[in-house]
């Protein structure tokens, strides 16, 4: 969801952005006109998130999918065969499906060590994180789990090893301490902007190690270099992600979204531990407030499939859409980004306790 005050203005300025007399998708991205728009954003980014002056911060794309190769490739520096030496190690915790897909692709340039992992029950937690080894790349962590509902709520300490977060679906929800991570990156698409942008926060010292044969698409430091100019990047996309930054910062930053944050996930949360009907699967230590997961009570699968199939085409009817829960693993599911007022909060606790009234009764 995008804020309506900057759909308004995008709209506005459609045809002629900035007076320049045409739209940001007809501009070049090296002209005089682009530029102002890219060190807006990336100002206005610094500033909301506090991000030191030993970052970078880059727009690229591919998404978060794609830094799941980058990150090993640049910050273990060797991938066996390609490379011509060892293989270095690098350490992941296993939370859930994004986790799971980022060890995958890892495994492809580094060898993976799962440090820990939640695996054993559906995901439900998140894990203690033990101490980095010695040989260790990198630490890798999915801050925040859009699927499973999970969120983490003490930053690992790894020492001298480089932390390495995907924080897509909780960037600029809340203050995050930059510091303690050697590496961030983010898909623009849940807090930030339309698909189409990952923005990467690195520091300048994990800049610089990728192998020879990297393509030049995948280093960092060519991005750096060229502020992220080295091809097109997606104009429009940053450009959008400016007009959100400075809702947002309008709003009154992360100090204020933060409790708006909490404030809408404890309406919804408390909704469902007191319903007889519903439930979240995910430990009270580990909820996601981004995402919010539930599951119906003790119900067999083919009349669980039944009543989520009713609570979808009921919900659809009233406005409240996109609550199926993930296609890997089912239930239903809440995503309440930056830009979902209360009142959308509101309407569905209104809904779910009107639904859970009227199946009980019958």
């Amino acid at each position: 969801m995008l804020p309506k005050e900057v759909l308004e203005r995008a709209a506005s300025e459609m045809l002629d952005a900035n007076g320049a007399g045409q739209s940001v998708m007809e501009m070049s991205h090296r002209s005089a006109d682009f530029l102002p728009i890219i060190e807006k954003t990336e100002r206005l980014l610094r500033e909301i998130l506090a991000i030191p002056d030993n970052y970078r911060v880059l727009f690229l794309q591919g998404g978060a999918m794609l830094q799941f190769a980058m990150v090993p490739i640049n910050l273990a520096g060797a991938a066996g065969k390609l490379s011509g030496g060892g293989r270095k190690t690098a350490a992941y915790v296993d939370t859930g499906v994004w986790a799971s897909k980022a060890i995958d692709e890892a495994k492809k340039y580094v060898n993976v060590r799962v440090a820990a992992s939640s695996k054993d029950k559906n995901y439900s937690y998140i894990p203690a994180a033990p101490a980095p080894e010695t040989d260790d790349a990198y630490y890798y962590i999915c801050y925040n789990n859009t699927i499973f509902g999970t969120t983490w709520k003490n930053i690992p300490e790894t020492g001298k090893t480089p932390l390495v977060s995907d924080i897509s679906s909780c960037i600029a929800s809340e203050a995050l301490d930059i510091s303690r991570f050697g590496l961030l990156f983010a898909g623009a698409q849940k807090n930030l902007g339309p698909a189409g942008c990952a923005v990467v926060i690195i520091r300048d010292d994990l800049v610089g190690a990728a192998p020879e044969w990297t393509p030049s698409m995948l280093r960092y430091d060519i991005y750096v270099k060229e502020k992220s100019l080295f091809n097109t990047p997606p104009c429009y996309c940053i450009y959008i992600m400016g007009l959100v930054l400075e809702w947002l910062r309008d709003l009154g930053g992360l100090t204020v979204m933060a409790e708006r944050n909490r404030s809408k996930a404890a309406l919804l949360y408390d909704c469902l531990d007191a319903s007889r009907l519903f439930h979240s699967p995910v430990e009270k230590s580990c909820r996601s407030l981004m995402n919010v997961t539930f599951v119906f009570n003790e119900v067999d699968g083919e009349k669980r499939a039944a009543l989520e199939k009713r609570f979808l085409s009921e919900a659809a009817a009233e406005g409240l859409v996109n609550l199926a829960g993930h296609r890997l693993v089912g239930g239903l599911r809440a995503s309440i980004y930056n830009a979902m007022p209360r009142e959308g909060v509101e309407a569905l606790v209104s809904f779910i306790e009107r639904f859970e009234k009227n199946t009980l009764r019958a």
